[in-house]
């Protein structure tokens, strides 16, 4: 992909004739070519040549990719060693919302993403050409990333005038090493399906640097053993682990949208249980659809819902029939929260009447996918502690019911799949031994990349649940300059701290567990639903989306999603107790001991979902209780906000907004 559509420097831009660069830009366009954007592109060329007629150095492009987002910044300008990121409102008088947010998106994409402006300061100024604004001064982060400056088409050599910190001269920087620098994003898994559903390559939206695991090596292998299933006519399934945030999902994404694009007698699809994360997947991509393609909302919905689908919709299908999937590949992403036979069971009798059903989630839906005469390859996604619900099975299901009933099919395994992390029992690390499992080094995600700025937050996080808080202060030493955790008792000090850190349209919302009941006199209502699609992905007008920080998601909507910033809200239910956690769950009126290992571990792993769902950086509010509510009084959250000092956390002062 060209980073841009025209490049050149200022003197050869200002040297070339309108209907020239005009020419470039239309040819590098490949769509065609709407009259307003062509008006659109030579008001800006007219602008920009009256603009920088009076400082002719640096270079210039038009049209600069920002591929993580999919769009394009109108103009971007090299000049005195800062970058500046112009956006255009042709024919606006007035600077609305949207537009800044926009613009600072694209600056803090740079920032973020693009190795060649890592080091330098960026400044994003919106252009509304019809306004009479002169700026005067720009307000700059501590990253180096200014906050939008508003211009009109007469001021913009103003706003080109405004310094920066830490300035370099314009021979400092070579433009073409800059251009070479490397751009590696790192997607939301929102932003990451939109890319793939357009048949984007995973190499474009994801990062490459050596240090980052290769989600492109996962993909690889996976595709060489679908290959050798389909040749050999063997039945193979895979088994995927990775950290938090490694990109498990994006792995399993790419997996399905290549096969589907590339192969399509077999019928790829994604499938998950996680029926928050079906919703919001298939609404962001239908929406997107409809702005790219402009295609009616529903049909866009029925396209989606063939590549992404509900993995108990897939089961229920075939419950009580013989019918052969129409898919030979299929992606079960959180594959370790199948149901055990129990729990599949119980609600197959009670809600389907299957009163004959005896197998647990697992074993049926390889007996499903195993009615296919030749091949086909199932691919399980297992996250590390991501069990939060009653009945889900763990890895352990899966392996006996392949020992047990399909002995011929082939298993291919990440080779830390034994680790205690993703195989709780030992009864699964003893079936892991078997001679004929298969490990590879290439099926293991070992990097997170939802924070991409603190690849140790998954260690930090897996410290402070294992009662090591010197283990935790060590690795928080190392994070806190590129990813801020606070902690305060204070929940508007909470949401002063997210809207202070959040900038653009970076999203930001409060987590709570399910469990969470004694939050209610705080105004979080752990009980009150919220509707995924629109709490993930509307904006900040909207009352029901996470920006407004009213609503609160528990882990059951957040698991496999995520925000750049959480304040994730701390209850009763997990609370610190001399060296130890105590677990409760809020029964009628009052607290009870959970006694269940698995409850505890369900709970444990439901503070871990909402720990690591910041991809920036987060805030923990432990409430201060009240000693005249016997359901919360002081002592019940003073040693837990004690004991996240001893983490090493800091607490919040002074961002009251």
């Amino acid at each position: 992909m060209k980073n841009a559509y025209y490049s050149a420097s200022i003197i050869e831009f200002l040297a070339t004739s309108d209907d020239a660069v005009l020419g470039e830009l239309t040819r590098a366009h490949h769509h065609a070519l709407e009259h307003e954007q062509r008006n659109a592109w030579l008001g800006q060329i007219t602008i920009l040549k009256d603009q920088l007629a009076q400082d002719t150095s640096g270079h210039i492009f038009f049209e600069f990719s920002i591929p993580r987002m999919g769009k394009r910044a109108d103009v971007l300008i090299l000049r005195d060693g800062m970058v500046f990121v112009v956006e255009f409102k042709v024919g606006s008088s007035s600077f609305d919302s949207y537009a800044i947010d926009q613009v600072h998106d694209y600056a803090l994409d740079l920032k973020n993403f693009h190795q060649g402006c890592h080091t330098l300061p960026i400044l994003p100024v919106l252009v509304a050409t019809r306004a009479e604004t002169t700026p005067t001064t720009a307000r700059w982060a501590d990253d180096l990333v200014a906050a939008p400056v508003l211009a009109g088409a007469r001021s913009l050599t103003a706003a080109l005038a405004l310094g920066g910190p830490q300035m370099a001269s314009q021979d400092d920087m070579e433009v073409g090493a800059w251009c070479a620098a490397g751009y590696r994003p790192t997607p939301t898994i929102i932003e990451a399906a939109q890319a793939l559903y357009r048949s984007h390559a995973v190499e474009e939206i994801s990062r490459s640097d050596a240090g980052a695991k290769n989600l492109k090596a996962t993909s690889d292998r996976i595709a060489e053993i679908i290959e050798a299933s389909k040749r050999d006519s063997q039945k193979s399934i895979c088994f995927i682990t990775g950290v938090p945030g490694a990109g498990k999902t994006l792995a399993g994404l790419n997996i399905a949208a290549k096969r589907a694009e590339r192969h399509q007698d077999e019928h790829a699809v994604f499938l998950s249980g996680n029926g928050p994360l079906v919703d919001v997947l298939r609404e962001a991509l239908a929406r997107d659809q409809v702005t790219r393609e402009k295609v009616k909302k529903g049909d866009a919905l029925r396209s989606v819902r063939r590549f992404i689908q509900n993995i108990h919709h897939f089961r229920d299908h075939y419950v009580g029939s013989t019918e052969v999937p129409f898919e030979k590949v299929v992606v079960f992403d959180e594959a370790q929260r199948a149901w055990t036979s129990d729990q599949a069971s119980k609600f197959m009798q009670t809600k389907r009447g299957q009163t004959d059903f005896d197998m647990s989630e697992p074993e049926f839906l390889i007996s499903v996918m195993d009615r296919h005469e030749d091949w086909c390859t199932i691919v399980c996604l297992i996250g590390g502690g991501q069990e939060i619900n009653t009945g889900e099975a763990g890895l352990a299901e899966w392996l006996m019911a392949l020992q047990q009933k399909f002995p011929d099919w082939q298993v291919n395994a990440s080779d830390l799949l034994e680790d205690r992390h993703y195989t709780a029992s030992q009864e699964a690390v003893d079936m892991l031994a078997a001679p004929h499992i298969r490990k590879h080094e290439d099926l293991h995600l070992s990097v997170s990349m939802r924070s991409f700025r603190a690849e140790q937050l998954s260690a930090f996080v897996s410290d402070v649940l294992d009662g090591n808080p010197s283990g935790a202060r060590a690795t928080l030493d190392q994070l806190s300059d590129r990813y801020p955790i606070a902690v305060t008792r204070d929940l508007d000090l909470a949401r002063s701290w997210l809207k202070h850190h959040a900038r653009g349209s970076e999203r930001f919302g409060l987590v709570a567990s399910s469990g969470a009941l004694r939050l209610r006199p705080e105004g979080i209502h752990v009980k009150s639903s919220i509707d995924p699609a629109s709490w993930f992905l509307n904006d900040k007008s909207d009352v029901r989306s996470s920006y407004y920080l009213e609503d609160v998601a528990t882990q059951f909507d957040i698991q496999g999603l995520e925000l750049d910033w959480a304040g994730v809200c701390w209850d009763a239910d997990l609370r610190r107790t001399g060296d130890e956690w105590q677990f409760h769950a809020f029964k009628g009126t009052k607290w009870q001991n959970v006694r269940s290992d698995t409850n505890r571990t369900y709970l444990l792993n439901a503070y871990r979902v909402l720990l690591t769902r910041a991809r920036q950086g987060f805030v923990i509010f432990v409430p201060q209780g009240d000693d005249t509510d016997p359901t919360r009084p002081s002592s019940y959250y003073d040693e837990t906000f004690r004991y996240l000092e001893q983490c090493g956390l800091n607490e919040v002062s002074g961002v009251r907004l």
